[in-house]
């Protein structure tokens, strides 16, 4: 009969659980519901901080001036202030919206309020304000390019390239394009781009307008007005520029061209020639383009 093998005693101190792995069996039930207790705590003392914080921007603004006068005594006063990147806001209103002179205590202002306010001006597209301590204040200006002329209402603004009106004052950019009428800004880039790209056709256009706010005229320098197809700009002026290469038809005494067909050419000549009316030409390439609707002539930019 085999032998069977005794087991050995129990150790009873080397087999003991650890004090804390006692205490933790024991008080398991009570550790979820104590963690839930404390995050919701948490998140009573954080929303609470967070109205007091926003009832309390006065208060702020009052420490920050307190703090400035308590530094300025110790020689931290804004002995510069550089400006980077002005070549046309007005230097009295860029000042006055940087809000600090020289000799004001330099941590007594806020750098993003000073920004807020220089942004507000027409010019300024863009700016940075820094606080370099002991005593220089700097500000990086990216201001906004005048790209056109606009004339609506028998006003004369300058807009820049995204349609942002920059300054009322144009008497320092009469070379700027004119553009006229109610949503003339807005989708100027893509026409003025397709002009310059076609020069002999740009320094005869004395204004492009706005139809509709859905498609351009232009007004040629000698009174003629083209007539543009909606969307369809680049092609029409391609069109444009050749019969003014072969026919020289922009120097010819035309009240109107009429390109929105993309395979007829209308013209209106004046005086005369037009008391018969408008008449349909041929196919595109025709030496004797016909007559089209007249269009009004426009004002020009004031002098």
């Amino acid at each position: 009969m085999p032998s069977m093998k005794k087991p050995s005693p129990r150790n009873s101190v080397n087999d003991r659980p650890a004090p804390w792995r006692l205490l933790l069996r024991r008080q398991r039930k009570l550790i979820w519901p104590a963690a839930c207790v404390v995050a919701v705590i948490a998140l009573i003392g954080t929303v609470a901080w967070t109205v007091q914080a926003a009832k309390s921007s006065a208060t702020l603004a009052t420490m920050r001036e307190r703090l400035g006068q308590a530094t300025a005594a110790s020689g931290l006063r804004v002995a510069d202030i550089r400006i980077e990147g002005r070549a046309n806001t007005p230097e009295p209103l860029l000042r006055a919206a940087i809000g600090v002179s020289r000799g004001d205590p330099i941590l007594g202002f806020s750098v993003e309020q000073a920004r807020a306010r220089i942004e507000t001006l027409s010019w300024v597209e863009h700016a940075t304000v820094e606080r370099r301590l002991p005593g220089t204040i700097v500000v990086y200006l990216q201001e906004r390019r005048p790209f056109a002329v606009w004339q609506v209402q028998g006003r004369f603004v300058l807009v820049d390239r995204a349609g942002q009106t920059v300054n009322q004052d144009v008497s320092k950019f009469r070379e700027l394009p004119l553009i006229v009428g109610p949503g003339a800004p807005a989708a100027a880039a893509v026409l003025l781009d397709a002009l310059t790209e076609r020069p002999t056709v740009k320094e005869k256009v004395a204004a492009a307008v706005r139809v509709g706010e859905r498609r351009w005229n232009l007004h040629m320098a000698n009174g003629t007005d083209v007539m543009l197809p909606e969307g369809h700009e680049a092609a029409a002026l391609d069109r444009l520029a050749a019969l003014q290469a072969q026919q020289a038809l922009l120097d010819r005494p035309l009240a109107a061209i009429d390109l929105r067909l993309p395979d007829r050419l209308v013209i209106k000549p004046r005086g005369e020639a037009a008391k018969d009316g408008p008449k349909e030409g041929p196919k595109e390439g025709s030496a004797q383009p016909p007559s089209a609707p007249a269009v009004p002539v426009l004002a020009r930019k004031p002098t």
